[in-house]
């Protein structure tokens, strides 16, 4: 399992853990770096690769459990936790919270190796997400202000003439906001547009709008 990009954050206060990881580590070729507690990782400037969290449950500062919930999942990698001994409760809290395994010790280094690519994958996506969300944030900023209160009216479904009248204007201007929206969107259907309204929060911020709407929507001739 080579690995040049990714990187693992070990996180353990027992030396020999610490030392028998980073060689099965090395020995994949993953590149990694130890921590002795939670304060020396917080303490660490993490670079932008892909990357992993191998976090001990029981810390001699800050738990294991307490870092995941301080980090939050917006930035902290993905997080493999492991312990010395079975603890339903702690696994249960820890897979709630978004932990992509829950590794008991001694360690299994085949289960280890999958957990860590089901992390880099995890990883990988969420920057996925990540990068597209930034880009329809920055295309909805560059809609004009008339142009943004017409978007969450075309989301929701409303016909033009329903979604001029509630903006008072006329229909046809209305249309040259819902073609100038779909430019600027770079949306390709009406269907993509409703899924980056979506993705952008834009319906919720609308309350009951969409629901409401698409209800009481006539049939078009």
């Amino acid at each position: 399992m080579k690995s040049t990009s990714e990187v693992v954050y070990l996180v353990d206060d027992d030396l020999r853990v610490r030392e028998a990881l980073s060689e099965l580590l090395s020995c994949q070729e993953i590149r990694h770096f130890t921590f002795g507690s939670a304060l020396e990782y917080l303490a660490f400037l993490r670079s932008d690769s892909s990357a992993c969290l191998l976090l001990d449950v029981q810390l001699p500062d800050i738990s294991g459990l307490d870092l995941q919930q301080r980090l939050g999942k917006g930035s902290s990698p993905p997080i493999i936790f492991m312990s010395g001994y079975s603890d339903v409760p702690s696994t249960v809290r820890a897979m709630k919270s978004g932990a992509i395994e829950f590794l008991t010790k001694p360690i299994d280094p085949k289960a280890l190796l999958k957990a860590i690519r089901l992390a880099f994958a995890e990883d990988l996506e969420q920057r996925r997400r990540t990068t597209e969300l930034n880009g329809l944030r920055g295309r909805f900023d560059h809609l004009t202000p008339r142009e943004k209160e017409t978007f969450p009216l075309i989301a929701a479904g409303m016909l033009n003439k329903q979604a001029a009248g509630v903006l008072g204007i006329t229909e046809v201007t209305l249309q040259v906001h819902r073609g100038q929206i779909m430019r600027k969107m770079e949306a390709r259907s009406f269907a993509d547009l409703v899924r980056m309204s979506e993705k952008l929060g834009i319906p919720d911020q609308n309350g009951t709008l969409k629901k409401s709407v698409i209800a009481k929507r006539p049939v078009e001739a």
